[in-house]
């Protein structure tokens, strides 16, 4: 059965890096259009977006589904070209939707797995990853495969070997989106607390406006496909955030009336 018994744990980031950074992080994009080829013709991904993350800052996009988010990350991220425009991005890492963790490894290896890609030996990379696991709330489960865990530890797992990748850029596609939603609230308080001891400048995709408003510097709103930036909305609120804060309900509505969906 799936452990459940870290889901409830607030978890205190290391206070050393766990690799160093290669560099300051931020991220330019402008005026960025992306088109695919499909069975059906050509299908604009991207039309002219336009996004900016200072070092250090935590950017949430949020969009209706299929405008182009995760086509953005992965620009982001190098893994794909823009057909126009220009990015200027620091290294930067992507924590997909899905964990993606590897089914025959264990907790640690699964977590060290970006080390290991650099070239890292297998015992360093163990070295390196082991004391994060207490702070990350999976002590005892070194040697657990991920069938034996809980969604919610997962996704702490995918974060970690994302953070470890030691990159200054970190582009988080819907990192919650398949949780449930007590330990979705719990996942998104717990990554807030690592964000403020353990700084990176932050893309995070998402669908949940809440979420965003709740973790995010500033909320991008993307329009629907071909995606492009609509509004920018600065969060200047003091952390931690409450859902039932007036200043989050508003800035919330907010969003949801530029999308278009608002009560």
């Amino acid at each position: 059965m799936p452990a459940e018994g870290a889901a409830n744990v607030m978890i205190e980031a290391p206070r050393l890096e766990p690799r160093d950074l290669e560099g300051p992080g931020g991220v330019r994009v402008e005026v960025v259009s992306r088109t695919f080829a499909g069975r059906r013709g050509l299908v604009p991904a991207l039309d002219g977006m336009t996004l900016r993350a200072e070092p250090g800052e935590i950017v949430a996009v949020v969009g209706p589904s299929g405008c182009g988010k995760t086509t953005l990350l992965e620009l982001i991220c190098g893994l794909q070209r823009p057909d126009s425009g220009e990015i200027e991005s620091a290294p930067a890492a992507l924590m997909p939707q899905r964990d993606l963790l590897l089914p025959w490894l264990g907790t640690l290896d699964n977590a060290g797995l970006a080390l290991r890609v650099r070239g890292v030996s297998r015992s360093a990379a163990r070295l390196q990853a082991a004391p994060w696991l207490e702070r990350f709330g999976l002590a005892g489960f070194e040697k657990a495969r991920p069938a034996e865990l809980s969604g919610g530890m997962r996704q702490r797992v995918s974060f970690l070997r994302t953070l470890l990748a030691g990159k200054p850029v970190l582009a988080l596609d819907e990192p919650f989106a398949a949780l449930d939603a007590i330990t979705r609230a719990e996942m998104q308080a717990w990554l807030g607390h690592v964000l403020e001891t353990e700084p990176r400048t932050v893309v995070l995709v998402t669908h949940d406006v809440e979420e965003a408003v709740i973790l995010a510097d500033r909320v991008v709103v993307m329009s629907a496909r071909p995606g492009k930036a609509v509004a920018s909305i600065d969060v200047r609120l003091a952390r931690p955030r409450r859902r039932t804060d007036p200043d989050v309900v508003a800035l919330r509505e907010r969003a949801l009336e530029v999308l278009g969906v608002a009560a």
